[in-house]
């Protein structure tokens, strides 16, 4: 499990898997606005990161970030700390 703490948006923290063939999986926010962010996290799991990370950063909503952009962000966080190991 990989755990982001969100900046400027309603959710506090955004917590997922990656597999080996690098597919998002069990991706759940805390806090924010449930039922869009249960949407959310159903349409990107199993979908590969490089994929939703292109897809959902930029997207805005209020502080020139979102809850998508915050994923996008997260799933940035979660590569950068792979390669640092």
């Amino acid at each position: 499990m990989f755990t982001y703490q969100t900046q400027g948006t309603c959710s506090r923290q955004i917590i997922f898997e990656v597999d080996e063939e690098n597919k998002l999986h069990s991706v759940r926010f805390i806090g924010g606005c449930s039922g869009n962010l249960q949407g959310v996290s159903r349409l990107v799991e199993g979908k590969d990161i490089d994929e939703v990370q292109n897809l959902l950063q930029g997207v805005k909503c209020r502080n020139n970030t979102s809850c998508p952009d915050q994923l996008a962000r997260a799933i940035a966080a979660y590569k950068k700390s792979k390669e640092n190991g």
